[in-house]
């Protein structure tokens, strides 16, 4: 049941980001509004799943479990009925909502279930599988999906799956919860929320328009405001959200910065390449998610095999060596044009696919085993939230950087592919108004392959930008785990470390109360 609910939580990820173009040409929307369809799945994640993770431990971590499939269920029959894009992105945030639930929940419920940490292990080994499988097998799902019927019917197979999962595991889950007077942090849950939304709103508000719009600026000094506000709160709480002395492990505050920066730039590429796809090579979604695959396929053999490195390699080596692959892949990718073959792109990408492999099992497990065993539960989650915050700047960063570099770009291509004076005013007056997306619509006669070739020429300009400030983003964070990460003094290892180190990407794991029994609250503490 565990490994059905993370495959749910987890499918709309790829599955809607393999079909951002055909969204776009079927909603009309510009980037800025298209960057909001990934966002609204992620931004609820991130702000409410160390509250889930809460609620679970004290109302039961099966009602949680059942209320996140409802969620994802409830959100994709609303994306499946959606005739606008303002649907869509509350259909997605539904979904995000459900995921939420969902993640913390089900390594829970398999903690519960087995007890016995190197027992357990083996379980969560397949479970993070299950995980990548979704991220692997999604955009194929939604290229045959969209090579014959609508895009909206991307969303009808979560709903069957979210309602089969509700009712199977009304008979074969039992409930369990944290033992314990833990409670729940509603003024560390407001502010938080409040600051991720705030910030992700400026951010994509500011790019589409301008950060000195009053709206934009208001919304940033309301993220300022609310993480002062949360970081007060949670000092002065006697049952944090998120314990601020985790941040005394240099390793604890590694993995964080890492998981938010890393994921910051690789999602915001995944979004970038599947614009790249759909606007400049004119794949159908089917032929973008074989492409898309080569990424996600190595981790997904890697996954179980990583788990059992961890013991034998340091995080440091394995997370570090593994930021600059993914570096290096994304400087190769530069190099790309509009008649880059697949052969060309597929080693590139199963370099960053290898790179990621070595980045996500360690950096969840050292997280875990980085902070004292009683709150280790807490610390996979805040992991996990920073990890689902950098996956909701993404698109926005990104996608801003990709839609103003290629507006700037466009009007020199136009004037060096022959066009007038007046043909480059009305495309780059388009451009402005409406964003890449009005450009592609435009029918100018025979000036149209030109201003089609010009409006490709400056998307590779505006990708190559992006994909710089990825790979500066992957070598930052590769610094930060040079420099903090180290190996984790523990006084009692078996309690946490098949467990924690056999997680996969996304692991929010919250056993806290099993591995406070196992451990015992004399651990000594991380240097």
């Amino acid at each position: 049941m565990a490994c059905v609910g993370v495959f749910v939580a987890y499918l709309p990820v790829t599955t809607v980001s393999a079909s951002l173009p055909a969204i776009q040409r079927a909603l009309n929307t510009s980037t800025a509004q298209l960057s909001w369809v990934s966002v609204a799945f992620v931004l609820p994640m991130a702000a409410l799943i160390l509250t889930a993770g809460v609620f679970g431990d004290v109302h039961g971590r099966k009602k949680v479990f059942q209320a996140g499939l409802a969620f994802s269920g409830l959100g994709a029959l609303i994306a499946l009925c959606a005739q606008s894009i303002e649907v869509v992105w509350a259909g997605q945030a539904f979904a995000g909502l459900g995921a939420a639930a969902l993640l913390p929940t089900t390594l829970a419920l398999i903690s519960h279930a087995v007890p016995d940490p190197r027992e357990r292990g083996k379980f969560i080994g397949v479970w993070a599988t299950s995980l990548i499988a979704a991220l692997a097998f999604g955009p194929v799902i939604a290229g045959v999906i969209l090579d014959h019927f609508t895009w909206r019917w991307l969303y009808l197979l979560p709903v069957p799956a979210s309602l089969l999962a509700l009712v199977v595991s009304t008979k074969l889950l039992t409930d369990s919860r944290a033992p314990g007077t833990r409670r729940l942090d509603w003024p560390g849950q407001l502010t938080s929320a409040l600051a991720i939304t705030a910030l992700v709103y400026g951010i994509i508000e500011g790019g589409a328009n301008s950060f000195t719009d009053t709206k934009v600026m208001l919304a940033l000094f309301t993220a300022v405001v609310a993480s002062v506000a949360f970081v007060l709160v949670e000092r002065h709480s006697s049952s944090p959200m998120l314990d601020l002395t985790l941040f005394r492990s240099p390793s604890f505050t590694a993995t964080a910065l890492i998981a938010m920066i890393s994921f910051l730039g690789l999602i915001g590429f995944f979004f970038a390449l599947s614009l790249y796809f759909g606007v400049v090579q004119q794949l159908s979604t089917l032929e973008s998610a074989w492409r898309l695959l080569m990424v996600c396929i190595v981790p997904l053999v890697l996954g179980v095999p990583m788990g059992r490195l961890v013991h034998r390699v340091s995080p440091r080596v394995l997370i570090t060596g593994g930021l600059l692959l993914a570096a290096v892949s994304l400087l190769s990718l530069t190099t790309i044009g509009a008649n880059t073959s697949f052969g060309s792109l597929a080693w590139r990408l199963a370099l960053l696919g290898l790179g990621v492999s070595f980045v996500l099992t360690p950096m969840t497990a050292t997280a875990v085993s980085s902070v004292p065993f009683h709150q280790a539960g807490m610390a996979a989650a805040a992991n996990n939230a920073f990890r689902q915050l950098g996956a909701a700047l993404g698109p926005a960063v990104l996608g801003t950087l990709l839609s103003s570099r290629a507006v700037d770009a466009l009007p020199g291509h136009l004037t060096a592919a022959g066009l007038d004076g007046a043909t480059v005013r009305r495309v780059t007056e388009t451009a402005d108004a409406g964003g890449l997306s009005a450009v592609g619509r435009l029918r100018l006669g025979a000036d149209t392959p030109h201003v089609l070739g010009a409006l490709s020429q400056a998307f590779i300009d505006s990708l190559q930008l992006c994909l710089i400030a990825a790979a500066v983003l992957t070598l930052l964070a590769a610094a930060v785990g040079f420099v903090l990460l180290r190996r984790p003094r523990q006084s009692a290892p078996s309690a946490a470390g098949p467990a924690a180190s056999a997680q996969g990407p996304g692991t929010p794991d919250q056993p806290t109360a099993d591995i406070r029994t196992a451990a015992g609250p004399q651990a000594t503490a991380p240097r």
